[in-house]
């Protein structure tokens, strides 16, 4: 685990749960609070040397990242490893779930995990180019190794950031819907904007990177253009339709009296108008509440489809963080403050890790490939370009 200048009881309450199991890095200042970054970098510092007085092989090695208040699944091992067993997997991305799903506000934030961004890394899985997250994060070290001394960089989003920097080494990074990681979700309003924005932040600065993503001779054509799309998202996407949301919004109401004039005189034709309105504007969102409701059956098909129609107040959320993070891009600002955590009661004690940052620890690979001697041997195509940066 990294202490990262934490003011808080996390690497004590780690180390009494984890026993001689637990290693504490502990970061102090002036070193410490210099970003998620700079702490993961020193936390994989510290495997290397572990991997190397251990004679291990890195190829046999993933890294695994989680936030201080991040749990995995049952039996989430037994789903990750196995993706490992291809020897172009450099990485593997779990999908988050919330876990104080109790009020409005965090139950959409859950909505958004488990259903919007879901489908969206699960279709992401045919190009390889999955994103990494900062929590339920799987590396391979021979991969880490390869993006340099420090994989990690200083971007607001670290890890996505790590995942261009992977793809672009030829290194495949996928999924699986057969586990996750629950984690907290932020219950009040500022906390939750100041989170996003800096998510935005760090998003819509990845556009820099667009010249190394369609200069590489490790891409195909389709990995470098679902890359740059997912990069442009926020510029091409979120920024105009949250001007042209309100135009086409001000252009309905002011035509409304024109489109009247095809109504019969029973109202049926404004009626017809409203719902196909209505269906087309929303499309999307009532399938993404029938997705939330299909993977969560313990939440009703009613209250996820409202939850998808919620999405057209949500939306000002993500209108709002979009165009601060564009007003601090043109100023300049690049500091962050780390999101804050509540004292949980109850199960696995998690308590505010306000200053500390993720844990990161080996996992050895005993699930899937493995021989007779427990060592895992992963098939490998000779010849290939990665194999070749591998050797070198």
């Amino acid at each position: 685990m990294i202490d990262d200048g934490s003011d808080d009881h996390t690497a004590r309450c780690a180390e009494q749960a984890g026993g001689f199991g637990v290693e504490v890095l502990r970061r102090d200042l002036p070193e410490a609070r210099r970003g998620k970054g700079e702490a993961l970098n020193a936390g994989v510092a510290w495997v290397r040397r572990r991997v190397a007085e251990l004679g291990q092989d890195p190829e046999q090695v993933i890294v695994c990242v989680m936030d201080a208040d991040g749990r995995l699944s049952d039996g989430a091992l037994d789903h990750v490893l196995p993706l490992f067993a291809d020897e172009k997997v450099g990485g593997v991305q779990l999908q988050v779930r919330i876990r104080n799903r109790g009020s409005f506000l965090t139950r959409f934030q859950d909505y958004q995990f488990w259903a919007i961004a879901a489908v969206t890394q699960f279709g992401r899985q045919a190009t390889g180019t999955v994103s990494l997250g900062g929590n339920g994060q799987f590396a391979r070290l021979s991969a880490l190794n390869m993006a340099g001394e420090k994989p990690w960089s200083a971007s607001l989003t670290e890890d996505l950031d790590l995942a261009i920097t992977l793809a672009l080494q030829g290194w495949e990074l996928q999924s699986t819907p057969h586990a996750s990681v629950d984690q907290q979700a932020v219950e009040r309003l500022g906390p939750l904007v100041r989170q996003r924005t800096r998510w935005y932040q760090g998003h819509m600065m990845a556009i820099l990177r667009l010249p190394e993503i369609w200069r590489s001779r490790e891409l195909s054509h389709g990995r470098a253009l679902e890359l740059t799309s997912y990069c442009l998202v926020p510029w091409l996407l979120d920024l105009p339709w949250s001007i042209l949301f309100h135009y086409c919004l001000i252009m309905l109401v002011l035509r409304w009296n024109d489109l009247s004039i095809l109504s019969s005189g029973d109202g049926t034709a404004t009626v017809i108008i409203a719902a196909a309105f209505y269906l087309l504007a929303f499309a999307p969102a009532l399938a993404t509440g029938l997705i939330y409701h299909r993977r969560d059956r313990r939440w009703g098909l009613l209250k996820s489809l409202a939850m998808g129609n919620a999405v057209i107040v949500t939306n000002y959320l993500s209108f709002a963080c979009v165009w601060r993070a564009l007003f601090r891009i043109l100023r300049g600002q690049t500091s962050w403050d780390k999101t804050s955590r509540i004292r949980e009661t109850g199960g696995q004690p998690s308590p505010a890790a306000t200053g500390a940052a993720a844990a990161v620890a080996p996992v050895l690979s005993t699930q899937a490939g493995v021989d007779g001697a427990g060592e895992w041997k992963p098939s490998r195509a000779k010849g290939s370009r990665l194999d070749r940066k591998r050797a070198q």
